[in-house]
């Protein structure tokens, strides 16, 4: 039995991340690996196992956000299915690549400062809003395949659902913000599924793994995120076709910021 306030509090992280990954299409891991980071460390799981159960942990609930977040999105038109089709193949090798091998392989404390540091570029791209060429367009079948690959292996190493990468990747090229954030959503189920699987795989056997995990999965945590974002996802969806489009990448930008900063903190003090 889970204790109340650990439901409490994990109910409460699944509304702002559903939330903000039907806003922003980020699948919400960027909140949710700072935050089950901090409820697992507050249970006895040694930090350097913490960080890791965090990031596979938020990616497997990636897998029910964004299948909520992204048929709100096709319902308003916003998905480039096209683009879809193209870097998905991609991302589903770089995603095993990375949950499989690499993910296992680093110490957490690595993988925190990775998560910032990455971050931290992200948001960067974003908040000066530079305006790519007009003549940038999306790269062919191989280019796209070759951007997914990227985004699926960044993405199993830092649990996120890729919208970190792949929306300043679709803006840079002239998709525009609203239908990049949309089709950055879609994108997330397969990160998503590829790196849980992964990571449930790479996790086997491991010492310390609290009770209900299976892998680096904590499927207590997993259950009540998933059920309450879903929920929450599609106001989210409702709240990105509302705003601005200078609007949205600015609240992109400061999100990311301080998640940056907290993962910082916790990659130098691991």
């Amino acid at each position: 039995m889970l204790e109340p306030l650990l439901i409490l509090e994990l109910a409460v992280l699944g509304l702002f991340t559903g939330f903000l990954a039907g806003l922003l299409g980020i699948g919400g891991g960027m909140i949710m690996v700072p935050f089950i980071t901090i409820i697992m460390s507050a249970r006895g799981v040694s930090p350097d196992l913490a960080v890791k159960m965090a990031i596979a942990t938020s990616m497997a609930t990636i897998i029910f956000t964004s299948v909520s977040s992204v048929r709100a999105h096709h319902k308003r038109g916003a998905v480039r299915w096209d683009v879809v089709k193209r870097l998905a193949p991609g991302i589903v090798l770089g995603s095993a690549v990375a949950s499989l091998g690499v993910f296992a392989l680093l110490k957490g404390s690595w993988l925190a400062l990775f998560f910032a540091a990455f971050v931290s570029f992200s948001a960067t791209q974003m908040l000066l809003d530079k305006k790519p060429k007009p003549s940038r367009t999306l790269p062919g079948t191989g280019g796209q395949l070759a951007a997914g690959g990227v985004i699926g292996f960044l993405s199993g190493l830092v649990g996120a659902g890729g919208g970190f990468v792949s929306v300043p990747f679709l803006t840079w090229c002239n998709v525009a913000m609203h239908h990049a954030v949309a089709t950055s959503a879609a994108l997330g189920f397969p990160i998503a599924l590829a790196n849980a699987v992964g990571y449930m795989i790479a996790g086997t056997g491991t010492d310390g793994l609290p009770p209900g995990s299976l892998g680096y999965v904590y499927l207590p945590a997993l259950a009540v995120i998933a059920v309450v974002s879903v929920l929450m996802a599609p106001l989210g969806v409702r709240a990105a076709h509302a705003m601005p489009v200078k609007q949205l990448k600015r609240v992109f930008a400061f999100v990311l910021y301080a998640l940056a900063a907290y993962m910082l903190y916790r990659g130098l003090t691991a």
